[in-house]
């Protein structure tokens, strides 16, 4: 006691002698650190505010990723006469049994891939978060919840879980932390960790193979059927209605499937001001507007040219994308002229990449990514614009 008396009246700061307690502290009430940087001096609304938000705004994602997960893995064990999965999956869903019908067999079946994925990624980068935190001398924050989270949602089902541990490491060291934390990332660790995983490894994030959760069992999403299809007959290839990829019932990322829940998300962080909506808004009239030039001009040797404008936006992770990813409030543009460009870019680059290169047919990662590159630049230019014009009126 007499020593710990001492090491008080040194004045040694409590968070750094009880960081645990003080991360525990700051999740749970709030923290007495102001912020003094960009992004997110705005207004009265602190950092936990904005991430608890997004959490909230993506309870509807992250339900229909465990139950589309479960219907999808449910309905090829129905249809193949299975007994159920295999493994300690198969002995916990011996429970209730695989019924695609049944709201708790999917929502149970797709949780046994969901939560460990979610808890490996968690798991490493808390202790990645923790570290960096020790070595700086900062409390925990909230933005890992966030890029957990986000993380899990985009990845499929089968994935690999060392391979989660990899890429959640990758992205929050080499586009995060490295650059000073929470703030100071030129790039959205959570895309940085998917894409990590996509381009090293991508054999379980591309083909058929990733996207239905049992075993030794192949499927394609509506964007890859419509990919693989014979010129003239594009739509004709796809076994899913519009409606059904609109809701969420196709295979697919575990998150990315159901544009009807972005929709959710999106009211909400719109209502509350968090997410900014000229990126959204720029994000879809590019995308609408490029995809609608390769409609009419068409192509004799590539079958993704005909897809109608209003399918992409229900195809792949481009609602997902826009929504909770372009509008990250510390890797998208902050002027409101640079919003405008940097979701024209974003929206025009998804649609651009999908449909001109078939090789990466799923483009809103990449067009997010580079998006982010170009974010500051679009400030800069801004910023300048109102100095220039500033000065000729004031002479």
């Amino acid at each position: 006691m007499e020593d710990a008396g001492r090491h008080f009246e040194k004045g040694a700061p409590l968070e750094r002698c009880y960081p645990l307690y003080e991360a525990l502290d700051s999740f749970l009430f709030g923290s007495n650190e102001k912020t003094k940087a960009a992004p997110h001096v705005r207004d009265s609304i602190d950092l936990k505010r904005i991430m608890t938000t997004v959490l909230i705004a993506l309870i509807p994602c992250t339900f229909m990723a465990m139950w589309n997960t479960g219907y999808q893995a449910n309905m090829v064990i129905e249809a193949m006469g299975l007994g159920g999965p295999d493994g300690w999956r198969g002995a916990v869903m011996g429970a209730v049994g695989c019924n695609s019908s049944s709201l708790i067999s999917n929502l149970l079946h797709g949780s046994l891939y969901f939560l460990p994925i979610y808890i490996v990624t968690m798991l490493v980068g808390s202790i990645w978060e923790m570290l960096f935190n020790l070595i700086r001398g900062h409390e925990f924050s909230e933005a890992f919840l966030v890029t957990g989270l986000l993380f899990t949602l985009s990845l499929p089902p089968s994935i690999p879980l060392w391979q989660v541990a990899l890429g959640v490491s990758f992205g929050l060291v080499f586009a995060k932390e490295v650059f000073g934390g929470v703030g100071r990332n030129f790039m959205n660790p959570a895309l940085v960790s998917r894409a990590f995983i996509y381009f090293a490894y991508p054999a379980q994030m591309t083909g058929d193979y990733v996207w239905t959760a049992v075993d030794g069992v192949s499927s394609a999403t509506p964007l890859g059927q419509a990919a693989a299809a014979q010129i003239g007959q594009t739509m004709e290839a796809v076994s899913f209605s519009w409606m059904q990829s609109f809701i969420g019932t196709i295979p697919g990322s575990m998150g990315e499937t159901s544009t009807f829940a972005c929709l959710f998300g999106a009211a909400l962080l719109l209502v509350t001001r968090i997410a900014p909506w000229r990126v959204m808004a720029s994000a879809l009239i590019g995308g609408l507007l490029c995809a609608l030039i390769f409609y009419i001009q068409g192509s004799e040797t590539n079958p993704l040219w005909a897809i109608p404008p209003h399918w992409h936006l229900v195809m792949g992770g481009f609602a997902f994308g826009l929504v909770f990813m372009a509008t990250d409030p510390v890797s998208a543009a902050h002027t409101h002229t640079g919003q405008w460009l940097y979701g024209l870019l974003v929206g025009i680059l998804a649609i651009m990449i999908r449909v001109a290169n078939p090789a990466y047919p799923e483009g809103i990662m990449l067009a997010i990514l580079l998006g982010n590159v170009f974010a500051p630049l679009f400030d800069y230019f801004v910023i300048q614009a109102n100095i220039k014009r500033r000065m000729l009126r004031h002479g």
